[in-house]
Order: C-alpha cells, then structure tokens, then sequence
C-alpha cells in the first residue's frame, strides 16, 4: 500500500519560517516525480512546487518563488519544503503529492496523494 505522510505544519507568524516533510513509502519513488501542492479556504488547490525523479531544475509557482525550497531525500523516501518568509496569503493545507513521470506530467495529474498538513501564518 502507497503511503504519503506529511508533516512539519503549524502555526507562525508571518516572517517566519516553516519545513514540511513527507515520507513516502509502499514503493520506491526514485522514478516518480514528487511535489506540493496547497489549498487555502474556500479556493481551488493550486500548485506550490515540484522535483522530477531525476532531481534537477525544481519547479515553484511564481508566488513562492525565491521564499520557498523543495528536496528531496532519496535514501529516506522524504521530500521537503523549506518555506521561508512566510506571509498569511501561504495560509492552507499544504498536499505532497507524487507521479511517475515529468514534473509537467506530476502538474497534471497526480498518482499519489497525502493526507495534507496545515500551515496557518498570522499577521
């Protein structure tokens, strides 16, 4: 059985800093393409960021763009996101998600997904 476990959520002020972890496992993800996604309040869930099996060349949306970092971890299974100056607007559950296949590919469709983690950033 597959398994994505997210972690690291909470609650911080604005400014602050925050690393999400999530632990795959059931299968080796080396070929899979992993990412995040986040869904705040009342909106569609939108794409955060993405690292292709290979792990070169992430990819951020453009409002996380230069504040937020994904890895990944290929002996551990993990793939992080490092969130740095976090604003209110990043407020949301925040999804890893993973797919065999291109970081395009993992954007349109996701094989895989967790169960999410909350990150709720005060003014």
């Amino acid at each position: 059985q597959v398994q994505l476990v997210e972690s690291g959520g909470g609650l911080v002020q604005a400014g602050d800093s925050l690393r999400l972890s999530c632990a795959a496992s059931g299968r080796t993800f080396s070929r899979y393409s992993m990412g995040w996604f986040r869904q705040a309040p009342g909106k569609k869930r939108e794409f955060v960021a993405a690292i292709s099996w290979s792990g070169p060349f992430p990819n951020y949306a453009n409002s996380v763009k230069g504040r937020f970092t994904i890895s990944r971890d290929y002996a551990k299974n993990t793939v992080y996101l490092q969130m740095n100056s976090l604003q209110p607007e990043d407020t949301a559950a925040y999804y890893c998600a993973a797919t065999q296949g291109t970081l395009v590919e993992l954007t349109r469709n996701q094989d895989y997904w967790g169960q999410g983690t909350q990150v709720t950033v005060s003014s």
